[in-house]
């Protein structure tokens, strides 16, 4: 994130949610679940939720029902937020960074433009696999639960 527009970055202007997280939410049966719904209730009430293009296209593959979605959105006050173009080349910088060690796929991951959203736009990432975050964008703010399990209650 060396570009000069960055140099403000400190993810406090919203929370970017990862598709992970919304999945958990919907997936009753997910060990996830309860902390998603915990996580973005929390975040809800502190500060404005955000899903891009990117986001809200991978919660309608399992099937599109664009109202359904739109509901779940909207208990939480979900901004659909545009893609800035400031983000591509910080996306493009990402995947080069994962094609030089060793990345195999040949076009950016959704995670790349995700990642790139939330720094252009001042966001922090909410997420439940932070490793391709912190990885690509070190200096985001990642949002994520403090072990790779849930804790039983």
């Amino acid at each position: 994130m060396a570009d000069a527009s960055l140099a403000n970055y400190d993810g406090s202007a919203g929370i970017l949610v990862d598709t992970n997280v919304w999945v958990d939410c919907i997936d009753a049966t997910s060990p996830w679940h309860e902390w998603a719904i915990e996580q973005l209730q929390r975040y809800s009430e502190r500060s404005p939720l955000h899903v891009n293009l990117i986001v809200y296209t991978e919660l309608l593959v399992p099937g599109p029902d664009v109202d359904a979605l739109d509901a779940m959105l909207d208990v939480y006050d979900t901004l659909r937020s545009p893609l800035p173009w400031a983000c591509a080349s910080l996306t493009a910088a990402a995947f080069a960074l994962y094609r030089s060690r060793g990345g195999a796929k040949p076009k950016p991951i959704p995670d790349f433009f995700i990642g790139a959203h939330a720094a252009v736009a001042n966001l922090s990432v909410l997420t439940r696999d932070p490793a391709p975050y912190r990885s690509y964008f070190p200096r985001l703010v990642v949002v994520a639960p403090s072990s790779s399990r849930p804790q039983r209650r």
